[in-house]
């Protein structure tokens, strides 16, 4: 998957992957993290998810990463703010309100730039990649960002009832991508497939969401 079927889907406004509410499992289970005020959270393949906001109103630095400048400059414009914008590395990077975008590859990501990264919140990145990109995505991750605390969410369903993304990503995939360096216990798991009429009319017939909390081992 190349970076530009991700261009071409943020240009021809084809993000049904957005959600235009603030995810529900973030606000029950972030808190329940412990994180201290202040604390800052990588968010990979943040698109303009209204979780970054909900994350800077309650009281968290943010660091999100998006390959798609479209979709930095749509999330300053559709809250009304005026952000900063300089050249810093492989990334042009947004800040306003408590919310820093990158806008390049996250694998141009360093451990230097997450340094400062105490915790990780990934909706919709693990769940976009292909089987590959997901190996090589969570190699990175876990080296770059070690110690961490943070919510999972993942989507597990029959692929072959059809092509991603998102992908589906099993519990037993998830286990062997990141359990090595983290640890991850399901909070939550449920059959979604009723509120997902893309899935419904795709065929898909089980499709079930899981959260989990990832900790450092």
């Amino acid at each position: 998957m190349e970076p530009e079927f991700w261009h071409k889907r943020w240009s021809s406004n084809q993000i049904g992957f957005h959600l235009p509410e603030v995810n529900p499992y973030l606000q029950h289970f972030w808190p329940q993290l412990g994180l201290a005020q202040g604390s800052r959270v990588l968010v990979p393949l943040c698109g303009k998810s209204l979780d970054l906001l909900w994350l800077a109103h309650q009281g968290y630095s943010v660091l999100g990463v998006e390959l798609s400048e479209k979709a930095a400059t749509d999330f300053f414009l559709e809250r009304q703010l005026e952000p900063s914008v300089s050249e810093e590395g492989a990334f042009k990077v947004f800040r306003a309100e408590g919310v820093e975008i990158r806008c390049g590859d996250f694998f141009a990501l360093s451990a230097a730039d997450v340094a400062d990264c105490a915790a990780l919140y990934d909706r919709a990145a693990l769940i976009a990649l292909p089987m590959a990109m997901r190996e090589r995505y969570a190699v990175h991750l876990q080296k770059i960002m070690p110690a961490c605390v943070g919510l999972l969410i993942t989507l597990d369903y029959n692929q072959d009832e059809m092509p991603g993304p998102p992908f589906s990503v099993g519990n037993d995939e998830v286990l062997r991508l990141l359990g090595n360096v983290w640890r991850l216990e399901v909070l939550q798991e449920q059959d979604v497939l009723g509120e997902s009429w893309k899935f419904l009319q795709a065929g898909v017939k089980r499709l079930d969401e899981r959260v989990y909390r990832i900790s450092s081992r």
